[in-house]
């Protein structure tokens, strides 16, 4: 067996870390992604973080509503604050 790229490296970060503490503290649920993103190519701490059902990411009827985008707004302002 020979793989087809090694580019992709699975990713993590320190449960310790500001961001996830902060995220914690906002009640934000923290999982690892469902998905593979060009994230896996940064070589520092990262995190995916959007609004939305990640369920319904990458499928052929993706879809956001209005509203999701809105508390994904301020949810990232709430989060910027805390660090």
């Amino acid at each position: 067996m020979k793989p087809r790229s090694l580019r992709f490296r699975s990713k993590g970060i320190d449960k310790k870390h500001p961001l996830v503490l902060a995220a914690k503290k906002l009640g934000i649920e923290t999982y690892g992604s469902p998905t593979t993103s060009d994230q896996a190519l940064i070589p520092v701490p990262s995190v995916k973080i959007g609004p939305g059902d990640s369920g319904r990411s990458h499928s052929a009827d993706e879809f956001i509503y209005v509203r999701e985008i809105e508390e994904g707004i301020e949810q990232y302002i709430r989060l910027i604050e805390m660090l």
